[in-house]
């Protein structure tokens, strides 16, 4: 059985990514980490053999349709319920000081 992560373990890792943690984080984190690693023991208790290597659970497969042109709306009528249009387009708000 690994060794069991510690409070110190977790202050040395945070002091060498150069993270300031407070002692009631470094508790809450100490506990969390020591869950994770848990969980990892029993990720790696599995047996696997004959289990080949994937990246996903299911086949992944295109699932769009081919494009099929349709009608579409026409411009008037795509502005139509617009709050505010101009010049043909929708007129939103400027954003971030910018002018159009």
């Amino acid at each position: 059985m690994p060794q069991k992560i510690t409070r110190d373990d977790v202050a040395h890792v945070a002091a060498l990514a150069r993270l300031r943690i407070d002692d009631e984080h470094l508790d809450l984190f100490t506990g969390q980490l020591a869950a994770i690693l848990e969980h990892a023991e029993d990720v790696e208790a599995l047996d696997l053999e004959g289990v080949a290597p994937t990246s996903h659970p299911f086949d992944l497969g295109n699932v769009w349709r081919e494009d099929q042109p349709a009608p579409t709306l026409t411009n008037e009528e795509a502005l139509a319920g617009a709050p505010r249009a101009e010049a043909g387009r929708f007129r939103v708000p400027t954003i971030l000081g910018e002018a159009p």
